[in-house]
């Protein structure tokens, strides 16, 4: 019975084992499955994803950019006059030999420098040798965006028409008084995000610097310049002399320029604002403004229209006795249609016409004083500023009262400014009676910038001297943005105060102040004692027992009288 039983065993035994095997071969191919099926979902992108991926670096490309405008904004008595030339091919076409003996010219030695003389420095304002035999207006620039975003904050109604005019001209009637300002309620958009040039990239900071550079060169002026028939009328007409046709039309001699480059998908604009052009400059042609540069530097960058000394022609009439100045004829000289700044805003709202800046990306730069209005103009309108060399600019600010986004700390203004510490007047210590800037007539007084510095400190790292040959745009390219291997470090500014041993008076000054408290040491004054007479009644001015000095017997604890001697 028993060996009966033991084949059936060994028969479920077999059969148990073989389901084991079949069950394990199925759970290990089910494993298979599975896990073929969920690894590439989880370790692969997502087409989205992958899309993002093969998009990402296109942030990382480089943008090309080329010059399209010139627009030249009239000063002085022609502060009416705005005109746009636009650089088209036809234009390049037509002007072609013109074009080709300027561009030799830039790269031609320079006559010798003397740099004790800020007029002879100025005038040798030339090109960058460092880039070849390039033409500065074909050649593309490239500049490398931001890797990311950066936030800004900026004025709702900064492009309303007549909006930041009627602000500008109310800041300064109340001079500045912040609880004033705060009564108007300016309305702030929030932050948003807007694409930066790559400061952090040589590359990117050379083709700025050289957009500076570009707004220095010479203007074609044949015989079609001189009809006027390349430029554009963007502001007022402004009427031939009928009687002299063939004359050199003066409107170029007097404004301020700037040389508008475009990206190749037209979705970047960065405006280069001209800088100064030393007088007298032999065969520059009526296209050097350095009259009106000149005044502009005197009055934005001295402490009271450049009186010096006692020789010096102030460029206004705000100085008033010694080390004391005006305070609001400096305000009001600044904000004059004239001037330099207002000629950099309508400049602006030109550009801003032809490229929407809701869509659009404008960056804003320049060298010396086109540094500077190139700060002035990013802050008044939240732009982005990447400035050489510009002498110190935040006194002028301050006397504009531009408007600021409140609780925005410094780091995003988004405002740079490129310096070396070998250059007197980017460290503000061109002054003095023998300085090179007073030697031709400049008042460069001032030290403080606003928003970030960024200093080449080549005094250390090549034993430089100080010296106003420092101060060339072509000299910062060629010599220093090139020679050093990283572009320089930008910190903010220190604690700065310009002019501290000059005195500014307002009007207000000149107005009778409040009634002054009762002195709580001193008794109280009685009233006069009247005389009356049948024919007049007049009031005694001569002094009494009442009004000589009484002791005091009694003192509250903090020091009031409670009596005095003499009272019951």
């Amino acid at each position: 019975m028993l060996s009966e039983k033991q084949p059936l065993r060994q028969r479920r035994r077999s059969s148990f084992s073989i389901l084991s095997i079949i069950a394990h071969v199925a759970l290990s191919v089910a494993l298979f499955i599975s896990i073929y099926t969920f690894w590439p979902s989880r370790h692969s992108p997502e087409p989205d994803q992958l899309h993002q991926l093969e998009e990402a670096p296109s942030l990382e490309r480089s943008t090309s950019f080329q010059l399209k405008h010139v627009f030249h904004h009239g000063t002085g008595k022609y502060n009416r006059v705005h005109k746009r030339l636009d650089v088209t091919p036809e234009f390049l076409e037509r002007h072609e030999n013109t074009l080709a003996e300027l561009t030799e010219s830039l790269y031609a030695e320079n006559e010798p420098v003397d740099p004790n003389n800020a007029d002879s420095v100025l005038r040798s304002e030339g090109w960058s040798r460092a880039l070849g035999d390039k033409d500065p207006w074909t050649m593309d620039l490239t500049i490398r965006p931001s890797s990311k975003p950066a936030r800004l904050r900026r004025l709702k109604e900064r492009h309303t028409p007549h909006f930041l005019d009627s602000y500008l001209q109310y800041a300064m009637e109340v001079k500045g008084d912040p609880k004033k300002l705060d009564r108007i309620g300016l309305e702030w958009e929030p932050e948003q995000d807007v694409l930066l040039p790559d400061i952090q990239d040589k590359d990117s900071v050379v083709a700025l610097a050289l957009i500076s550079s570009n707004a220095y060169v010479k203007l074609p002026l044949d015989d079609d310049e001189k009809k006027k028939s390349d430029w554009i009328d963007v502001g007022d007409p402004w009427d031939v002399d009928e009687e002299n046709p063939d004359v050199n039309f003066g409107w170029l001699d007097d404004g301020l320029r700037g040389h508008v480059f475009v990206s190749n998908d037209s979705k970047t604009v960065v405006i280069g604002i001209k800088g100064t052009s030393g007088a007298g400059l032999p065969g520059g042609g009526s296209d050097e403004t350095s009259g009106n540069d000149k005044t502009n530097d005197n009055l934005l960058f001295s402490c009271c229209c450049a009186r010096v000394g006692y020789m010096w022609t102030t460029v206004c009439d705000c100085y008033e006795k010694t080390y004391t100045c005006n305070q609001d004829c400096l305000e009001k000289e600044l904000l004059r249609q004239d001037r330099y700044y207002q000629a950099a805003l309508d400049l602006y709202r030109n550009v801003t016409k032809i490229y929407d800046p809701e869509t659009t990306d404008i960056w804003v730069t320049g060298h010396s004083l086109g540094g500077a209005l190139a700060s002035l103009l990013g802050r008044t309108y939240g732009l982005p500023v990447v400035a050489f060399e510009a002498p110190g600019e935040m006194l002028a600010t301050k006397r504009l009262h531009l408007p600021q986004a409140p609780g925005i700390p410094k780091h995003m203004e988004h405002i740079w400014h490129f310096g070396n510490t070998a250059d007197p007047i980017f460290m503000g210590v061109c002054n003095g009676a023998s300085s090179s800037c007073s030697v031709g007539g400049y008042a460069m007084e001032t030290a403080c910038h606003t928003g970030k510095l960024c200093v080449y400190d080549v005094v250390t790292d090549h034993g430089w001297h100080v010296s106003l040959l420092n101060h060339r745009i072509h000299t910062v390219i060629d010599e220093i943005i090139l020679k050093y291997n990283t572009t320089a470090t930008c910190v903010d500014q220190p604690p700065c105060r310009d002019c501290f041993n000059w005195r500014f008076v307002s009007k207000d000054d000149l107005e009778p102040d409040e009634p002054k408290l009762p002195h709580p040491l001193k008794p109280k004054p009685k009233p006069t004692e009247t005389s009356s007479s049948a024919s007049t009644s007049t009031s005694s001015s001569l002094p009494s027992e009442s009004d000589k000095p009484k002791k005091c017997l009694e003192r509250t604890w903090y020091g009031w009288c409670k009596k005095w001697e003499g009272e019951e």
